[in-house]
C-alpha cells in the first residue's frame, strides 16, 4: 500500500524546500501493479511563462528524491517517479497560491455551480477572502468587470491561464 498523500506530501514539502524548491503538488497515478508518484515543483519566486523550473533542475530533483522514496518502508516497491514543473497553466493548489497570483487571469472549476449557473468560471483573480467563522472565498472579475465571490469549499480545480502571444 503506497504511503498516505498528505503525510508524503509534507515529508517532500520539506525535502524540495531545503534544495531551493516548492512543492506545487504531489498526486498517485497508475494502478496497484505500477503506482506513480507524481511530483510537480517549482521555484517560489518563478513567473509562469517567463521563468520557472528547467528539464535539467527536475532531474537534479528525482535523482536526489529515489534514494530517499526507495528507503522509504510505506513506498511500494516498484513504482514510477515523475518530477515535473507545473507548466504554464499552473494549478493553484495551496492556500498561499491564491494571493501570490492575485491579477493574474486563471480558471476556476466547481464541484457545483460557482455563480451564474456556470461550473467553470474565468476572470482577474483578486485574491482570497477569508472571513471568520464564515469561511473562504476566492475572488474574482470576470470579463464584464462583475466581481464575484465563490467559497473555496465549492473549488474542485482551478488553474492559471496562459495568453499565448
Amino acid at each position: 500500500m503506497a504511503i498516505p498523500l498528505p503525510e508524503l506530501a509534507g515529508e517532500l514539502e520539506v525535502r524540495l524546500e531545503g534544495m531551493g524548491y516548492e512543492l506545487v503538488e504531489a498526486t498517485w497515478a497508475g494502478s496497484r501493479r505500477r503506482p506513480i508518484l507524481r511530483v510537480r515543483m517549482d521555484l517560489p519566486d518563478s513567473i509562469p511563462g517567463e521563468t520557472g523550473v528547467t528539464v535539467d533542475q527536475c532531474a537534479e530533483v528525482s535523482r536526489a528524491l529515489e534514494p530517499w522514496l526507495d528507503a522509504h518502508g510505506e513506498i511500494p516497491e516498484r513504482y514510477v517517479l515523475e518530477v515535473s514543473s507545473p507548466g504554464v497553466d499552473r494549478p493553484l493548489v495551496r492556500r498561499k497560491d491564491w494571493s501570490r497570483f492575485r491579477g493574474q487571469t486563471v480558471t476556476v472549476k466547481g464541484k457545483e455551480v460557482l455563480a451564474r449557473d456556470q461550473y467553470r468560471l474565468e476572470g482577474e483573480l483578486l485574491g482570497l477572502d477569508e472571513e471568520a467563522g464564515n469561511g473562504s472565498f476566492v475572488l474574482l472579475r470576470l470579463e464584464d468587470g462583475s466581481e464575484i465571490r465563490i467559497p473555496l469549499d465549492r473549488v474542485e480545480k482551478a488553474n492559471l491561464v496562459f495568453k499565448w502571444e
